[in-house]
């Protein structure tokens, strides 16, 4: 039998229990669910060059705040800036589309953090969608100054809610590995690290000075579990709210940079796991068009899920305006963090044919699933022709062999076979086979499009079975 190269997935040890803006192009949102709203004749477009979220200009004394919210009414900016007032002085201007709404604020100190919120509508808060760093009044005081230190106080007693934070004049990283070759696919052995359970700090300075453990064991690519901002902080990430913004109860931004930084300068690439296909209730996308906390009339979110696994609130990747969204949370990181490649949880999530209960229909040839997939790939292969691209997909050899053309990977769990093995157990009928780790039991022409692997998060670590 011709043997295809293995991705063998080595798994730390998890402990098993879930309980500043970006700098994007600012046309192109779409309106996704929401029908645009009849022209407002007092409107004006958004200034040339402003992007999503806050653009900084006059040397950071100054900041365009930007907000896609179609349907809206009104839209006022509070903050720190402004003692917190919701006075209609700030209120925001709406565009001529009506989709977008936006505002300057002057006299800022370019060295000082900012927190801040949209008031929308005159009904409630939240926080911006494109913000690098949020406050949580229920969870920061947890975080240990050793991990985050001198994170700012929130603003307790002026606001509720989760709140934005934005710094013309942030801390830079100066990245010292200007130049990584990035290994193989043929020849990934990936680790997947949950950075919460992997070392007691649960810090990305910690596991920056263990690196040699990984040399070691011959990983020669790190699969970090979701890192982007997630409801709480005892939890594996899956439960996303803020895309842009690293989880402040593993470190700073910078220092998520250099861990990513020493990984390269000892051969390691680093895989983002990035959750797309649903987001959670405190999220602002999923807040700002919610009824009883279902999503209605949302431009990113189905008010009803399409498929049978689903959490959260269901992303609808054929929206335009979800479409803007993701392919900006992706450059973000691939270029702000010098990721090497995602891996897509719930990839086979991205569909909106709807198969209710039935996990077999869900599973079934999708075309329309397929579309979503190879313009995401080529996105992501525009801005780097060698990024990985994995998928946890699990759905027919037909379409799983069409994203292999394209040059996506999928997960390949044989975790069943294995603990069978490693029990001795042979009583579920040809247990112990595992010709499927080899790419020849599939009909996929591309050898190299499967990430086999006997354990990972969702399945119990072999020797503890």
């Amino acid at each position: 039998m011709k043997m295809r190269n293995l991705y063998l997935l080595l798994v730390g040890i998890l402990l098993i229990g879930v309980t500043s803006c970006s700098k994007k192009p600012s046309s192109g949102g779409g309106s996704g669910n929401v029908p645009d709203p009849a022209p407002n004749p007092t409107a004006k477009d958004v200034p040339a060059g402003a992007n999503d979220g806050v653009t900084f200009i006059n040397g950071g004394k100054s900041a365009i705040f930007n907000l896609y919210a179609p349907g809206k009414k009104t839209v006022t900016i509070t903050g720190d800036f402004n003692s917190w007032s919701t006075d209609k002085q700030y209120n925001m201007t709406n565009s001529t589309d009506g989709t977008r709404w936006w505002i300057q604020i002057d006299n800022l100190d370019p060295s000082t953090e900012y927190a801040y919120q949209y008031y929308v509508d005159g009904s409630f808060k939240i926080g911006d969608p494109y913000c690098e760093k949020v406050l949580d009044p229920d969870n920061d005081k947890y975080i240990d100054p050793s991990v985050y230190p001198s994170l700012k106080s929130y603003p307790t007693g002026k606001t509720t809610g989760i709140v934005s934070v934005m710094q013309a004049n942030q801390p830079a990283y100066t990245w010292a590995t200007t130049t990584f070759t990035r290994p193989e696919p043929k020849n990934l052995v990936i680790y997947e690290l949950l950075v919460r359970d992997f070392v007691q700090t649960h810090s990305y300075k910690t596991i920056k000075d263990t690196l040699n453990y990984f040399v070691r064991l011959g990983v020669n690519a790190i699969e970090l579990m979701p890192v982007n901002e997630f409801e709480g902080n005892d939890s594996w990430g899956y439960n996303p709210n803020y895309y842009f913004a690293p989880d402040k109860y593993y470190g700073t931004k910078n220092d998520l940079k250099a861990l990513i930084d020493a990984c390269h300068s000892k051969g390691i690439a680093v895989i983002q796991d990035i959750v797309l296909n649903h987001s959670f209730g405190s999220s602002p996308m999923v807040q700002l068009y919610s009824s009883g906390g279902v999503p209605t009339n949302n431009p990113w979110f189905n008010t009803t899920p399409t498929h049978p696994y689903n959490v959260g609130y269901q992303f609808n990747h054929e929206s335009q305006a979800t479409k803007y969204f993701v392919k900006n949370v992706l450059k973000f990181w691939m270029t702000e963090y010098h990721i090497d490649g995602f891996r897509f949880d719930l990839a086979k999530g991205f569909t909106q044919t709807n198969s209710g209960s039935d996990v077999t229909a869900w599973g079934h040839y999708d075309a329309s699933r397929i579309a979503i997939w190879k313009d995401y790939n080529n996105f992501m292969k525009s801005i780097d022709p060698k990024f990985y691209v994995i998928l946890e997909y699990f759905s027919e050899a037909k379409e799983e062999s069409e994203l292999a053309d394209e040059g996506m990977m999928t997960w390949n769990n044989q975790a069943f076979n294995a603990e069978q093995a490693l029990m001795s157990f042979n009583d579920a009928g040809g247990s112990w086979d595992f010709s499927y780790l080899f790419y020849d039991r599939y009909p996929i022409a591309n050898p190299y499009a499967l990430v086999s692997y006997f354990e990972s998060h969702d399945e119990e670590r072999l020797q503890f079975k």
